[in-house]
């Protein structure tokens, strides 16, 4: 069992039979020395976000969460269709509501992690940083360098993200798929 104590950054616990992940943890202390955890929290399940107080005496029950790896097929009418990546055969599909945000960096034939929960995959997570090509790109103004320009561009997977003025299309770059935001330039190899 975990205590409000426990509910640090990353913990993965079970409310109203749910799995939530930690998201942010801040202890507050009020009027007659009375300590409250304020919380960010995730549900794994829905990808709903919340903010919730709790005091001393809660506990809770760790959520077991397995992780196997997934091979991203494709998206049709809403849902996202995957497969185990030892077994093609093996297949379902996760509905668009449940992907969120992730959507925009995933390309067919992606590995990525699976989250489990009570033997069913309710979620996946993408790896931090991804590689994509730059499908297009407009040309970089000239003018102020005194502040790194940025530009906007379009991805292969129809993201669209800024980055330096030097990208041009046909570039592969790395994303940070948390923050969406441009890493680096992938050099081309010869």
């Amino acid at each position: 069992m975990l205590s409000y104590f426990d509910l640090r950054k990353g913990t993965k616990f079970i409310l109203d039979n749910q799995p939530y992940e930690v998201l942010e943890f801040k202890q507050m202390g009020k009027a007659q020395d009375v300590v409250v955890a304020q919380t960010k929290i995730k549900n794994l399940i829905t990808g709903r976000v919340l903010e919730k107080n709790f005091h001393q005496g809660d506990v809770f029950e760790e959520a077991e969460i397995e992780k196997i790896q997934l091979k991203f097929l494709y998206f049709h009418r809403g849902e996202f269709w995957f497969s185990k990546a030892d077994n093609p055969a093996d297949r379902f599909s996760l509905p668009e509501d449940i992907i969120g945000n992730a959507d925009q960096f995933l390309k067919p034939n992606s590995i990525l992690d699976g989250l489990i929960f009570q033997t069913k995959v309710i979620n996946v997570s993408l790896p931090i940083k991804v590689q994509l090509k730059v499908k297009e790109a407009p040309p970089g103004v000239k003018g102020d360098r005194a502040q790194g320009g940025t530009k906007t561009v379009t991805l292969e997977t129809e993201a669209r993200i800024n980055v330096p003025l030097f990208i041009k299309e046909g570039d592969m770059i790395e994303v940070n798929t948390e923050t969406g935001g441009y890493v680096r330039r992938i050099e081309k190899t010869p």
